[in-house]
């Protein structure tokens, strides 16, 4: 594994059992032969459509099979996979197409209104929808084209994984074949894989929950079973019809299903193993109990090839201990290691050549404080105790967790603040009901302002995705600061007594 991405083994696979299944989306079949075809067909399209190696072509896409060929299509060519999630618009959407550059855009034709309408110069790329037109993704993709060129190796650039940024703008974590193929060993590792599994697929490609899923095919004989989307109320019987035997889980996903009415069928599945990361403490058994199924917790980062510790051993609360490519300390704000039982920062080593990530693109500050001697610095607040369990305790730096989506305080704020009536703002994270975190945002208006909650949430909504548009609003006269005129973020309070709730349209 250690000398390998995964692209070659598509032909490989295709050559041996062409017929063997891939995946499923929404009950269809998708065998390795016509994954291979497709993504051959659409390789040599872009080719044609002057992208070279290391391009950049950014997907805007939902699942579908022809997103999975396109995607496979850029691993062939040795171009640089940028996925985009479709709720972004705005700012947020133009300042990633205009950083990443790309030849290429891919997207559902109803998200061209907000590509177009974000700011970006769309003349500097060649925009392609997924269907629908002459020239759209699945035509390409049933063009019957052989493409033969050289693969790419092992340490090419494959993606641009944009992450929330917590000081600035959205990073983009370069990402090679090397590390999408570490990153599906660990999920492997994770959720102990077996031949015969079957993964149920609701996370949508553009983020790295799904991404990570990959190339679980290519290694293993398993199948992915893809839907469109997570539905609560459908999920256990989409795992039934599937036959799936491996659940992943993100953000709030656990406490959604644990919502959901009791059934006599709750157990009446054949999933092994639910993992993935963000179960919090206190529902751990209890989900455990209602559904029969192991939970299996994880910790990591795209920058670390998405999974860094797992919990085999079923410590509760615990993220588990590393992969075998990675290992991990705790670090003081001096940098030094601390002891067993002491909080501090997560810092990531590599084992094995080619773990870690090489830096951002594009930013050679944020890759300077992030990557330093002694290891890739997480921004994250952790603690290992003395059987080397690591726990996950939050982050260090001024971001928030939104059903499994890092918001940066940095983005809300610059679009907050850029409303009429709004003198200055501050993000803090809050408690959820459901998920790891909601976002309060506190404003201070202009002089003579006052500030109408809906109208602005309103005018939020249109600028923001709907995972960053905060949840409670609450005016404040003016903020606490330190001497260098920061706002005392750890001043502000987290109750909600005084908060205007975006859900309810009215004051708490």
């Amino acid at each position: 594994m250690q000398d390998q991405g995964f692209i070659s083994r598509l032909p490989a696979r295709a050559a041996i059992a062409p017929d063997a299944i891939y995946a499923t989306f929404d009950g269809a079949p998708i065998s390795f032969a016509d994954l291979h075809r497709k993504s051959d067909s659409v390789a040599v399209a872009l080719r044609r459509l002057g992208v070279v190696k290391g391009d950049r072509v950014a997907l805007m896409l939902r699942n579908s099979p022809d997103s999975l060929a396109v995607l496979f299509a850029i691993a062939k060519c040795g171009a640089v996979w940028v996925p985009v999630n479709v709720q972004l618009l705005g700012d947020g959407l133009k300042y990633i197409l205009e950083h990443c550059d790309p030849k290429v855009v891919f997207a559902d034709r109803d998200l061209f209104p907000n590509i177009q309408g974000c700011g970006v110069d769309v003349t500097t790329f060649r925009l392609v929808a997924e269907a629908g037109e002459a020239d759209s993704l699945d035509r390409l993709a049933d063009g019957g084209h052989v493409f033969s060129e050289e693969l790419p190796s092992a340490d090419d650039l494959f993606a641009l994984n944009y992450t929330s940024g917590t000081t600035g703008r959205p990073k983009g974590v370069r990402v090679t074949h090397r590390m999408l193929r570490y990153a599906a060993e660990g999920a492997m590792l994770c959720s102990e894989a077996r031949d015969g599994d079957v993964f149920f697929v609701w996370e949508p490609l553009y983020h790295i929950g799904g991404a990570q899923l990959i190339p679980i095919p290519l290694l293993r004989d398993v199948t992915l079973s893809m839907v469109q989307r997570f539905s609560a109320s459908r999920f256990w019987d989409q795992v039934r019809e599937c036959g799936a035997t491996q659940i992943h889980y993100l953000g709030g996903v656990l406490q959604i299903l644990l919502k959901q009415p009791e059934s006599e069928r709750d157990r009446d599945h054949k999933v092994r193993v639910a993992w993935g990361g963000g179960c919090p403490r206190d529902i751990w058994r209890a989900f455990e109990d209602r559904f029969g199924t192991p939970l299996r917790e994880c910790y990591g980062m795209t920058e670390s090839s998405s999974i860094t510790t797992f919990n085999a051993n079923g410590v509760l609360g615990s993220v588990g201990t590393p992969v075998p490519w990675l290992s991990v300390e705790i670090h003081d704000e001096q940098g030094l290691p601390v002891a067993a039982g002491v909080q501090g920062e997560i810092v990531v080593h590599p084992r094995q050549a080619g773990a870690v990530f090489a830096g951002y693109f594009r930013n050679e500050e944020a890759t300077a404080k992030a990557l330093r001697p002694d290891g890739f610095h997480t921004g994250d607040l952790g603690m290992i105790d003395a059987d080397g369990n690591l726990y996950f305790l939050g982050r260090l730096t001024d971001s928030v967790r939104v059903k499994g989506e890092n918001v940066s305080a940095f983005e809300v704020e610059h679009i907050a603040g850029g409303h009429p009536m709004v003198e200055d703002c501050a993000m803090i994270g809050v408690k959820a009901e459901v998920g790891e975190q909601e976002i309060k945002l506190f404003i201070k208006p202009k002089a003579g302002a006052e500030v109408d909650y809906a109208d602005l949430s309103d005018w939020l909504a249109r600028r923001l995705a709907p995972f960053q548009n905060p949840r409670y609003l609450a005016v404040v006269a003016d903020f606490e600061r330190t001497p260098s005129q920061r706002i005392m973020k750890h001043r502000l309070p987290a109750s909600l007594e005084d908060s205007w709730d975006r859900l309810q349209g009215l004051g708490r």
